[in-house]
């Protein structure tokens, strides 16, 4: 009996799964783990067919619902996601490997089928033979324009631009026995050359409710016998409410065709000032807004200022107020403005010297000139009135005209204030006498004869005018 137990123990155990113990010594080999005992490697590989079967069980289900009857790598992959274990890579359904069946050992046949996965042999000669391939460029980001204000750019990243049509109305051109039609009109000419920049216009649909806020908001501000709440109301709206970029282009030609329209009546009715001193008002808010984006709009934003300030002839009752608003917008445009376009400074000073010393100019818009060099700066009033000439110019021609002498001294007061205490200047000191001859040459001798009643005044337009 005791020798048919050891024969019982002696006996091998009956191989039950399918994934093998000496596949675990194999790859524990190969991590150098040569010496693992057969009870752990049976331990772990009755663990790696278990996690096999439920990973295909998994899979499976993927298949099923999938309605297909043969599994894919997907379907694995998707197995792998869900039991939160790392996906396999390299493998795709798309372009599945082709498997081939080795040939059977002839000293292991029980050993089973092999199949393994056929690699292409490459032939270095042959690709050396053939033509080069060019690698593609790298991925790399670059930043354009799509849109400048609603206007596709010309370049190579955007699509090309829609080919202009033939306008339906422009008939060509037909021969009647060889002689072409008689010539066109000036009329007609001109009724063409509008009808192609109507074609060349950039086209923006409106919304109904800007439509309505356009009609409410100008209805509003004129005509000026208004309700003066809406009128405040409209203008508090264009100062601070967003979303009004789209209409910006047709504001500002609606108050260039407002300021043309009254000055070219002769603007010198008590109701046309009261529209130009509104649609200043309107200018001056659209600058305070700090949502619209104004910039494209300056040359169009500028004619209509200059027209009001430097008008000849404007209301007795608003000329002062629309001179003085007009340079105070000029001052806010430039303030905010300058740094971006360094010439438009110098610019407007050149034009309003023009203004301020051309003989054949009127008073009202040489005092519109000065008003405006005050609003550009302590800058602009020295190069127009001192360095310039303008001083010279009124003292020698407008005397006695009380507003326009009134201007200069306002604008000679931002360069410095006169004293409280002064003293006049002295002709009989050497010192004294020189400054009065100074200024004489700067100013003239009718406001050098007003400054000299203040003797730090004096000097300090002196220094001003050297410096």
């Amino acid at each position: 009996m005791n020798n048919a137990g050891n024969a019982a123990k002696a006996r091998p155990q009956a191989q039950t799964g399918v994934y093998r113990p000496e596949t675990i010594k194999d790859v524990a080999d190969s991590l150098n783990l040569p010496h693992i005992s057969d009870a752990v490697a049976g331990a772990l590989a009755s663990d790696v067919e278990y996690r096999i079967h439920q990973v295909i069980e998994e899979a499976a289900r993927f298949m099923r619902h999938g309605r297909r009857t043969i599994m894919t790598t997907s379907d694995i992959e998707q197995a792998l996601r869900v039991l939160n274990i790392e996906p396999l890579y390299g493998h795709s359904s798309h372009n599945p490997p082709s498997f081939k069946r080795a040939l059977p050992f002839p000293n292991a046949l029980a050993a089973g089928s092999v199949y393994f996965v056929e690699d292409e042999e490459i032939d270095f000669e042959r690709v050396l033979r053939e033509e080069r391939i060019t690698l593609p460029r790298g991925v790399s980001w670059t930043a354009h324009w799509l849109a400048v204000e609603g206007v596709q750019p010309l370049i190579p990243e955007n699509p090309p631009a829609i080919p202009k049509e033939i306008a339906p109305d422009i008939k060509p051109t037909v021969l009647t026995n060889g002689i072409g039609p008689a010539p066109a009109t000036a009329a007609a000419k001109r009724q063409e050359e509008q009808l192609q920049q109507q074609q060349q216009l950039v086209k923006q649909v409106l919304s109904r409710e800007l439509q309505l806020y356009y009609t409410r908001l100008t209805s509003s501000l004129l005509p000026p016998g208004a309700d003066d709440g809406k009128r405040d109301a409209a203008l508090a709206s264009l100062r601070t409410d967003a979303g009004l970029q789209a209409l910006l282009p047709y504001l500002i030609k609606w108050v260039g065709d407002g300021v043309v329209r009254s000055l070219k009546d002769g603007g010198l009715g008590e109701t046309d000032g009261q529209v130009l001193e509104v649609l200043v008002s309107v200018t001056s808010s659209l600058l305070a807004n700090t949502t619209l984006f104004v910039e494209p709009y300056l040359h169009q934003m500028l004619p209509p200022l200059l027209s009001t300030l430097l008008h000849s002839s404007l209301p007795p009752s608003h000329e002062t107020q629309l001179r003085t608003l007009s340079a105070q917008t000029l001052s806010r445009l430039l303030t905010e403005h300058s740094t971006t376009y360094p010439s438009l400074s110098p610019r407007l000073v050149k034009t309003l010297l023009l203004a301020l010393v051309s003989p054949a100019k009127s008073s009202g818009t040489r005092q519109g000139a000065i008003r405006g060099l005050v609003g550009i700066g302590k800058e602009a009033i020295r190069k127009g009135l001192v360095e310039g000439g303008g001083a010279k110019v009124v003292g020698g021609e407008y005397s006695d005209d009380e507003a326009l002498v009134a201007a200069v001294l306002d604008a000679l007061r931002k360069l410095r204030e006169p004293s409280d205490m002064f003293d006049a200047l002295d002709p009989s000191l050497a010192a004294d006498a020189k400054t009065l001859e100074d200024l004489k040459n700067v100013l003239g001798e009718y406001f050098a004869a007003r400054l000299s009643q203040d003797a730090a005044w004096a000097r300090t337009i002196v220094v001003t005018a050297s410096a």
